[in-house]
């Protein structure tokens, strides 16, 4: 019997632009080896099949910014990219194809650099429409408010209900 999938954890902390959340981000690597469009049909199968829709494929926006009303899943199935999460006091996290990330609602994320065709699958968990905040003056306490009320997710968008989130944010 195979061990359960452990993801690397990054907790950031509110840094008064960027409220950021009390749950670690998940960063899957190399759980999937399908690329470019098999890689990303993969990508939207597998988290519709735990409830996590409403998918695009696109990059990462080059400019700090976090969402108050949903999670995020991202899987990226072309090139590499180094992020910002966190905000500006964060950590810069390196990306490539294969890995998936789970950021938890407020937390900040920014493309810092990426290669060519660097492009993910995003979706949120039973198919939220996600708002886009800035870390702007007026953003909050509203943003705060949001957060706190973002449903817990049923499942994690790889592991369904086999750990990942499910265990790791209790």
């Amino acid at each position: 019997m195979q061990p359960p999938l452990q993801p690397e954890t990054f907790l950031f902390k509110d840094d008064g632009t960027i409220p950021n959340s009390q749950f670690p981000l998940l960063l899957y690597r190399q759980v999937f080896t399908e690329r470019d469009t098999l890689g990303a049909k993969w990508l939207e199968d597998k988290f519709a099949s735990h409830h996590w829709t409403n998918s695009w494929r696109w990059g990462v926006y080059p400019f700090h910014h976090y969402h108050s009303n949903t999670h995020e899943v991202l899987g990226v199935f072309s090139g590499s990219a180094k992020l910002q999460m966190g905000g500006e006091k964060g950590k810069e996290v390196t990306v490539q194809a294969g890995d998936i990330m789970v950021i938890p609602a407020g937390v900040g994320h920014k493309c810092i650099s990426h290669s060519d065709h660097f492009t993910v699958v995003g979706a949120y968990p039973d198919g939220m429409r996600a708002d886009l905040k800035r870390g702007d003056k007026g953003d909050r306490p509203q943003a705060d408010k949001n957060i706190a009320a973002v449903p817990f997710p049923k499942t994690d968008p790889l592991l369904g209900n086999n750990g990942g989130l499910i265990t790791i944010w209790k």
